[in-house]
């Protein structure tokens, strides 16, 4: 089994992956610029949450079974189905006449999107050797790039000046496009086979990580739905592995997650996961309120983060070259805690330079990691296990995502308890909620010190998971090529 493309036609390949990607990376920052408008005219604020939510679970848990079903069909009727489906959810939303619709259409969408990403790194895995990888992927890297610092911009003009339909039904032209190219110019030689799909543990493995997810982002629910939340994944995600080391076909080969290079290679990318995820949560906060910036400039600290990282990925390739995957990744591992350093010597009085170096330097980190942990996993691999390696990899870092962004919240309320106790805090807590409370709170000189000090204790905690990224990458043995991986001759440096 192979996907192999003639060399004029790759250009168009790429092309179509970076329109399928764009469509799903604008869909983040997008929706959330128009979210406050849709409420206002679609009513059910109870239900915002649950507008990024949906989309996230659904992703989320498809993200390995798509990679599975890539490895037994063919990448492109997976990417077709996908890309469809991401379509039709598209459609609906812009249809949506309550929130409630809207969150069960934002469900579909994430149906379709949870096939997209692991299959489209998948067949750059397929089409390019490891020394081309980098200018693909950094290609892949950059619409990523582009989608955060233009999503909201396009949102803003939609909301105002048409409906808010249309920042869901904008993706349908790049949808269709995308679909052509897949459809015209990828082509796979598949050896036909009697296949048996793993039904039981895709359910399990589906119910034992939406429960996870839910618990993780609903951590405000009673104490009672989060415990019953925690049973279930408990009690399915028992039910997953037995059966799965059980099945003739299992869809989450448990024999594969757990080689020593994937295992690693995954552990490394779910704790790399939390720390970008938690700077861009965190950092923004600290810019406005305690240094007392415009939101401009704490703008300016995210693009640095924006910028390292597609950049890294584009020089990924001469790196490879130079030095090696191994010694590229552990690179990568090094700027990462180097970058989070920087943020515990940020002060009410710092330059947003400091932040924008901080935030460079662990997005540079993370795009040499990024790349070089999918590189290792695609090549230590043969062909029809290769769709199932690139998506654990993505599972880890979306996990990585979500657990960061729940820690880190921790964190900062248990900061604000122990610097201010309950009253400053929830003094804190009512300014946040607030339209103007970023301002008045960078202004009170009795609160912004408490919050000072409770965002650096969300800083060290961004530093101890840089480390502990940086210790399991140092862990991660070297890479056996698979004689079925695209290749040129190794270089030397490999």
């Amino acid at each position: 089994m192979s996907t192999t493309v003639r060399p004029s036609h790759r250009k168009y390949v790429v092309a179509a992956i970076m329109l399928a990607t764009f469509m799903v990376a604008i869909e983040a920052t997008i929706v959330a610029t128009a979210m406050p408008h849709i409420v206002g005219e679609v009513g059910g604020f109870a239900y915002y949450a649950w507008v990024f939510s949906a989309f996230l679970l659904a992703q989320s848990t498809t993200t390995v079974i798509y990679g599975k079903l890539a490895d037994v069909f063919g990448r492109k009727p997976v990417l077709l189905f996908g890309a469809a489906l991401f379509l039709v959810g598209s459609l609906l939303c812009g249809l949506a006449w309550s929130m409630m619709s809207l969150v069960a259409f934002r469900l579909v969408q994430g149906l379709g999107a949870g096939a997209i990403q692991p299959v489209t790194i998948t067949v750059i895995g397929d089409l390019y050797s490891f020394e081309e990888r980098g200018r693909a992927q950094g290609l892949n890297a950059s619409v990523w790039a582009t989608s955060a610092v233009t999503g909201p911009l396009a949102g803003a003009i939609i909301v105002e000046h048409v409906s808010w339909s249309w920042i869901f039904w904008i993706n349908l032209p790049f949808g269709v496009l995308a679909m052509a190219g897949f459809a015209l110019f990828l082509e796979e030689t598949i050896a036909p086979r009697r296949v048996r799909i793993d039904y039981a543990g895709a359910a399990l493995f589906t119910v034992a990580i939406a429960a996870l997810l839910a618990a993780l982002t609903e951590t405000a629910a009673p104490p009672a739905t989060l415990a019953l939340l925690g049973a279930v994944f408990v009690a399915s995600g028992a039910a997953f592995l037995v059966w799965e080391r059980r099945a003739s076909e299992p869809i989450i080969s448990i024999a594969l997650w757990s080689r020593r290079l994937i295992a690693t290679v995954n552990g490394a990318t779910l704790l790399a996961g939390m720390a970008p995820i938690g700077l861009t949560t965190v950092l923004p906060i600290y810019v406005q309120s305690v240094m007392g910036r415009s939101a401009m400039a704490a703008g300016f600290a995210l693009t640095m983060l924006i910028f390292g990282w597609p950049l890294a990925v584009m020089l990924s390739g001469r790196f490879f070259r130079a030095f090696g995957l191994r010694r590229t990744l552990r690179t990568g591992g090094l700027f990462v805690p180097l970058g989070a350093a920087l943020l515990l010597l940020l002060a009410p009085d710092s330059h947003p330079a400091v932040a924008g170096a901080a935030s460079f330097l662990m997005g540079f980190g993370m795009g040499l990691i990024s790349l070089t942990c999918f590189v290792l996993v695609q090549d230590s691999v043969e062909w029809s296990m290769r769709g199932s390696a690139t998506a654990s990899v993505l599972f880890a870092r979306g996990l990585g995502n979500t657990l960061g962004a729940t820690v880190l919240a921790a964190v900062l309320n248990l900061g604000l308890a122990h610097h201010g106790g309950a009253t400053l805090a929830a003094e804190v807590h009512a300014l946040l909620d607030r339209p103007d409370g970023l301002a008045r709170l960078a202004a009170d000189p009795a609160v912004r010190p408490l919050f000072d000090q409770a965002l650096h204790w969300t800083f060290r905690a961004i530093v101890a998971m840089a480390l502990l990224t940086c210790v399991l990458i140092w862990m991660v043995p070297a890479g056996a090529r698979h004689a079925a991986a695209p290749a040129r001759a190794p270089t030397p440096a490999d």
